[in-house]
This record gives structure tokens, C-alpha cells and sequence, in this order.
């Protein structure tokens, strides 16, 4: 895992390459509208693509930070399963992309399901729509699946996440433009965070781990 550092998140190089491919040509052809339109998708590539530094609060070492920009939209206590907590966060186009890892941990599995792009209100939405799923362990044994699953989206899921290395909380591992991620959390956790509540990756506490 290369943790980019550019001011724009290299899932969107290949749009802005393509964006600058297209003003080129049409400022050589002189075409002044088609530049216009190719000057507003670089702008708009670059808005959404955005890789902003975040500071990291100062908190406990069983903390675990939010891996997305978002709104909680569920929290939940699960029955008769391996994990005791669910937590929702919906993110909108509008949110930084850029997904980071929400404690010093290793992931232990990961998995891409490719599929459509409904709209969250469609019934099939959970069923058909394209997912990645990952584990992730610390040191305590504490485990963490995250769910990251697209909306109306025009750019895939981009995950970058070697299994079984120690990676560091806050590191950025991927990108998800206009999604929806689920946290599964353990029963040993405390919840600091609750439905309606604006959250950005790795600067707001969702509750720790004892």
C-alpha cells in the first residue's frame, strides 16, 4: 500500500489525464465550448478526488476513528451474530473519497464484488450493487469488518490493502466516490457517536474498545 499524499487521490489521475487530454485538443482545434466543458470536468475531478491532510485527535489506543466522510444514518445492536454493533455511515458525492484505516491493525481478508449501481432507495440496492468487504484485527484481538458498498456512483470501488501487515490508524487504503459503509463491531466496544451525527475520516471518534 502506497499512501498518496498528492492533493488529489490517484483514483481520480486517470479522469484529470483524460480531462487534460480533451482541453488540449480542443484549445489545437479551437473548439472554445468543448475546452469550457473539458476546464469544468478537470474541476470538478478535482473537487471530488480531493486528498486533504487530517490531523488525528489525540486519543486512546483502543479508539476506533471514523474510516469515512459521512452522516450516520443506523446504529444498531445485532442478535445472534459475531459482532454485537452495526453502524451506517452514508457518504454523498459531495464528501472527501478517500477512505482510512479506523485503528493500527492488519486486514486480515478482503473481497471485491462487482456489480450495479442503484439508487440506495431501490429494493435491490443491498442485494445487486457493487461491494468491497474487509476484516481487520489489532493487537488485542479486537476485529472490525467494514462494508463499503456504492450508491449512483461513476467510478468503482478502488481498494488498496495488503493482507496481514501491520498498517497504521488514519493511513489512507482506498476510495469510494458517493457510498454507503457499514461497520461491524464487537461486543467489548463503547459507542461515542449516534444517528444524524456528521463524521470525517480519521478525526471523529466513533467509541473504543475495552
Amino acid at each position: 500500500m502506497k499512501n498518496n499524499l498528492f492533493i488529489v487521490a490517484k483514483s481520480g489521475w486517470s479522469y484529470l489525464g483524460y480531462s487534460a487530454a480533451a482541453c488540449l485538443l480542443f484549445f489545437i482545434l479551437d473548439m472554445n465550448f468543448l475546452l469550457f466543458l473539458s476546464l469544468l470536468s478537470m474541476l470538478f475531478f478535482l473537487y471530488i478526488f480531493r486528498n486533504p491532510e487530517r490531523e488525528m485527535p489525540l486519543v486512546q489506543k483502543s479508539a476506533l476513528i471514523s474510516p469515512v466522510d459521512g452522516v450516520i444514518s443506523a446504529v444498531e445492536e445485532l442478535e445472534g451474530s459475531e459482532y454485537r454493533y452495526k453502524i451506517e455511515i452514508d457518504s454523498s458525492c459531495s464528501d472527501v473519497a478517500v477512505l482510512r484505516l479506523p485503528m493500527n491493525a492488519k486486514a486480515i481478508s478482503s473481497r471485491m464484488v462487482n456489480g450495479t449501481r442503484v439508487s440506495k432507495k431501490s429494493k435491490l440496492f443491498s442485494a445487486l450493487n457493487e461491494y468491497a468487504e474487509i476484516v481487520f484485527l489489532d493487537n488485542e484481538g479486537n476485529s472490525v469488518k467494514i462494508k463499503h458498498q456504492l450508491k449512483q456512483s461513476f467510478a468503482p470501488i478502488d481498494i488498496d490493502l495488503p493482507l496481514n501487515q501491520e498498517l497504521l490508524q488514519s493511513a489512507r487504503y482506498g476510495c469510494m466516490v458517493n457510498g454507503v459503509t457499514t461497520l461491524f463491531i464487537q461486543s467489548n466496544f463503547r459507542l461515542n457517536v449516534k444517528v444524524g451525527e456528521e463524521v470525517k475520516a480519521s478525526t471523529t471518534l466513533l467509541g473504543y474498545f475495552s
